[in-house]
């Protein structure tokens, strides 16, 4: 082709040449055509008239020669000139196609996918060798057929046991049907390739393959260990749920007899050492029997398996209640209660004994982690559509932001020096964001470290009777939050 293209421009050359000196040839004509006649006349003679003509001939061919070399020589310089920039453009231009198809070769050798390229008669026009590595295909050349790598990919058993001729004419034909497409495939070796297919504008179909064998087994491991995770998580919750009924039988008889001796229900005890210690059993029991309830609604929260009553809970006086039970703890430490509620009662929806533990707990928590003669609020409003707003703010040690998020988690603490000081198993928070989030209710908390903690509860008015998430319930009244 590139020979062909050269002989073209050299006939296109000579055609030029030509036509300059058949046109200088003209000129001499035209010129000895307007000159012979009046030489012709003026001869008198016929030897005279001879001689003339044959003189102005020569003359004439002499001129036409000397014109047509001088012609040839001006005009084949500049042909040839052009001739051989012509050559050079054209090797430059072919130099830059070399270079530009070595490196869109070398980019697809270095992608470090498959891909390939049959055009809309089934071609293989561009391909690198990770096509032909990821499909086990052997060496392969520009023009070889896509029938013919379906038909050795078919009578391998590349796509099971199929008859090879039927079934190839059917892939075919989904080929070039189902497009834009990807899917995954897996080789009789056991490699899983993603295939990715795009049509092209010239009706060529262009196909990427992908080698997605580790990130599969990755997956599969992933999901494994996300089973064996979630089946021990149950475990471990029934295992809670089981244990914290065994505890609380035994604890409840200890803290009945505890109680019994402490009141000397069958006469004085004659030393009252004794009081003492029966005081402490029964207070430790008390504390006991408070964590291994926490553990049980913790349990019963991941389970999701309780269901809230549906009731109209009456909110000032549960929260009356809840700031009598704290009172005591809150005046040895000087604690200020201070309450901002209306006169008027307001009645919601919802778990009455669940309600009164998220007002018991989050008083609970403000009271304990406040300073000494320190100040705690609780505030009641109702939102424009009836719902209940409940805020409790103190002004105690507070929280940063990395703090809360693990006091919001079970058995999360905000600080170790904290669980230390105050106690607690930290499950409080999160028993109480369970209980609000069963009432479809929403949880707040604005903490900054040394300034304190304001805490925001937003409950629907029409909460719903019978939940299924994860909630607790079951509560106990005269708990507080650990």
């Amino acid at each position: 082709m590139r020979q062909a293209n050269r002989f073209i421009g050299i006939l296109r050359s000579a055609r030029l040449q030509h036509a300059t000196a058949v046109l200088f040839m003209l000129l001499v004509l035209g010129y000895a055509a307007i000159a012979l006649p009046s030489i012709w006349r003026g001869s008198d003679r016929v030897l005279d008239h001879m001689t003339a003509t044959i003189g102005i001939a020569l003359l004439i061919g002499v001129g036409v020669l000397m014109l047509t070399a001088g012609g040839l020589a001006r005009l084949l310089p500049g042909t040839l000139d052009r001739q051989h920039r012509s050559l050079d453009a054209r090797r430059e231009r072919e130099d830059e196609l070399r270079e530009q198809g070595a490196l869109l070769q070398s980019t697809l050798e270095n992608m470090g996918e498959g891909l390939s390229v049959f055009d809309r008669h089934g071609r293989l026009v561009a391909w690198n060798s990770r096509f032909l590595e990821l499909l086990d295909l052997p060496a392969a050349t520009s023009g070889m057929l896509l029938r013919d790598i379906l038909l050795l990919q078919a009578r391998r058993g590349d796509f099971g046991p199929v008859d090879p001729e039927n079934d190839i004419n059917k892939r075919i034909e989904r080929f070039y049907r189902n497009v834009p497409s990807q899917r995954d495939w897996t080789s009789p070796s056991g490699r899983i390739v993603h295939i990715r297919r795009r049509a092209m504008p010239d009706g060529a179909v262009v196909s990427v393959y992908s080698d997605i064998t580790e990130r599969k087994a990755s997956e599969e491991k992933m999901a494994q260990a996300r089973q064996a995770a979630e089946f021990a998580n149950r475990s471990k919750s029934d295992f809670l749920a089981n244990m914290s009924h065994e505890l609380r039988t035994p604890l409840n008889a200890i803290i009945g007899f505890s109680e019994v001796i402490c009141s000397e229900f069958l006469g004085p005890m004659r030393d009252k050492k004794y009081l003492g210690y029966i005081q402490d059993i029964h207070s430790s029991g008390l504390h006991l029997l408070s964590i291994i309830n926490d553990v049980l609604d913790m349990s019963k929260i991941e389970a999701g398996k309780l269901e809230l009553a549906n009731e109209i809970v009456t909110v000032q006086r549960i929260i009356a209640e809840s700031l009598r039970m704290v009172s005591e703890r809150a005046h040895s430490r000087d604690i200020e209660l201070v309450s901002e509620i209306s006169g008027v009662d307001t009645g919601i929806w919802g778990d009455e004994r669940a309600i009164k533990q998220i007002i018991l707990n989050l008083l609970s928590n403000a009271v304990k982690f406040s300073h000494d003669g320190g100040r705690v609020d609780i505030r009641t409003t109702l939102d424009p559509a009836g719902g209940l707003v409940l805020e409790v703010e103190d002004r105690g040690i507070g929280m940063s932001a990395e703090e809360l998020e693990r006091a919001l988690q079970p058995f999360g603490q905000a600080n170790t020096g904290a669980a230390r000081l105050y106690g607690g198993t930290g499950l409080g928070l999160p028993i109480t964001k369970g209980l609000i989030e069963a009432h479809h209710g929403e949880l707040m908390i604005d903490s900054v470290p040394d300034r304190g903690t304001r805490v925001r509860v937003t409950l629907p008015p029409h909460a719903a009777g019978s939940v299924n998430a994860r909630v607790p319930s079951e509560t106990n009244d005269d708990r507080a939050v650990a």
